[in-house]
């Protein structure tokens, strides 16, 4: 597929990474650790910035404060900063054009888009899937990877959330998708895990997260609710986790 830009047709063909998830889960550790890993290998690869908010990101080949900042957004429109974050999202899927010619300065790279911390972004507000169907139509072929902080293990509740979050997020965003378990090196230092690793990897029977969640008298009376939502999950089948230390 092809896209016009100044009257010429050129190609917008390539692969790459939608690097998503909670704030704090590791998305532009990751990020700059698979660009690393991708030039060893000889292979070119570009940072695409979309996150409006913090600093500029070292190294990055395209980054949305080129467009506009957060922090600027929240200043003239007197908005609140998850107010202005989705203010900055809506912005760029009204100025698609923007985005298409800096793509086109980096390709034949590897695209690895360093995206958003906001969690409604990814579960139910249609400004990041409508840019990522419009990445698609130029012929750009991408993959969700999707990073969750592990200490989310170390409590059921906890857990029983963020794999209803991953859930919603994988049928949101709609693209071949990898749900990753961030900082596992630091996994012992947020606390005992009731079962071993592979059960959260694999989100096996969730019955005994549950019974384990109901032991907690401040969660009892929910054991209702935590076994539909259970069920929801294991129902679709799609949600389970890849375990990631970014230092081995």
């Amino acid at each position: 597929m092809e896209v016009s830009s100044g009257g010429e047709k050129q190609p917008l063909l390539g692969f790459g990474q939608a690097v998503i998830g909670p704030p704090g889960s590791g998305k532009t550790t990751y990020v700059r650790a698979m660009h690393a890993l991708l030039t060893s290998m000889g292979r070119p690869a570009s940072i695409i910035n979309l996150d409006p908010a913090g600093e500029d990101e070292p190294g990055a080949a395209v980054s949305l404060r080129e467009l506009l900042a957060l922090s600027e957004v929240m200043s003239e429109l007197h908005l609140g900063p998850n107010g202005g974050l989705l203010y900055c999202m809506e912005y760029l899927q009204g100025n698609l054009d923007w985005l298409r010619d800096r793509l086109l300065s980096v390709r034949g790279t590897y695209l690895l888009f360093d995206c958003p911390g906001q969690v409604e972004l990814y579960t139910h507000h249609p400004a990041l899937p409508n840019i990522l169907r419009q990445l698609g139509a130029w012929g750009l072929r991408l993959c969700a990877v999707h990073l969750v902080d592990s200490h989310y293990c170390t409590d059921p509740a906890k857990f029983i959330s963020i794999l209803c979050t991953s859930l919603s997020t994988m049928l949101h965003i709609e693209l071949p998708h990898i749900n990753i378990l961030s900082k596992m090196d630091l996994i012992e230092q947020y606390g005992r895990l009731a079962f071993n690793i592979d059960f959260y990897t694999e989100v096996m029977d969730l019955s005994f997260l549950v019974e384990h969640l109901t032991s907690d008298p401040f969660f009892r009376r929910h054991k209702r609710l935590h076994e539909k939502l259970a069920e929801v999950i294991e129902d679709y089948g799609l949600v389970s986790f890849m375990p990631l230390s970014i230092k081995f």
